[in-house]
């Protein structure tokens, strides 16, 4: 997969942070996608190529689903806790 050479979107704040996240834990985009649609979220590589490059909306099912996919909590995805471990 080639990288990105357009500078990210403003369509979402939790692209880039998906983008880091995935990388740190050794994450494969395509593996990645596959934990998402196990988890019942049904997204085309297309559609989360988007979502990582800020181009897309995403829904607010969407981040939960994100979230659990990464083992983070909501909060850090969206930058508004340090820790990164999920909270319930």
């Amino acid at each position: 997969m080639k990288h990105r050479q357009e500078p990210p979107g403003d369509k979402n704040i939790i692209g880039s942070r998906v983008v880091a996240i995935r990388k740190s834990k050794g994450i494969k985009q395509r593996e990645f996608l596959a934990r998402l649609q196990t988890l019942g979220l049904d997204i085309s590589q297309t559609s989360l190529s988007r979502l990582e490059g800020q181009y897309r909306l995403v829904q607010d099912y969407e981040v939960v689903v994100i979230a659990k996919a990464l083992e983070v909590s909501v909060g850090y995805l969206l930058g508004e806790e340090i820790n990164r471990e999920r909270q319930f």
